[in-house]
């Protein structure tokens, strides 16, 4: 899933980030699936939300475990109300990492953004 980033308001560009860890990637998409996880409540809502299948998200959410080598989201199996699913811990810090990262990022960059967007405006 590639999503073309915005401009925030005060007119800089905005920074896409994606980490490169020797384990593995984390970028925009499975962050903002764990988010989606974490305000859906299950797996499949998540997907849904962000327009992917149940496999992909699952696949993505795998994945995550994989890198971490723990788990990100604790699912629980359907019944009466049907299965969900809430992030651990570990996805919990990994969302908030990722975030603290991003907005750092994006507060050094700011100035040679705007110079970039300044040249690119026509």
């Amino acid at each position: 899933m590639h999503r073309q980033a915005p401009l925030d308001r005060a007119g800089t560009g905005q920074l896409s980030l994606r980490i490169d860890l020797p384990q593995g990637r984390i970028g925009p998409g499975k962050i903002d699936l764990l988010e989606a996880i974490d305000r859906e409540g299950s797996i499949s809502a998540a997907g849904r939300a962000l327009g992917m299948s149940y496999k992909r998200a699952w696949d993505l959410v795998d994945a995550m475990n994989k890198l971490l080598g723990v788990a990100v989201v604790q699912a629980s199996t359907g019944g009466l109300r049907g299965g969900g699913a809430t992030l651990t811990d570990a996805g919990r810090n990994l969302v908030a990492d990722y975030r603290a990262i991003e907005r750092a990022a994006q507060r050094a960059a700011e100035p040679r953004l705007l110079a970039l967007v300044r040249r690119t405006k026509g």
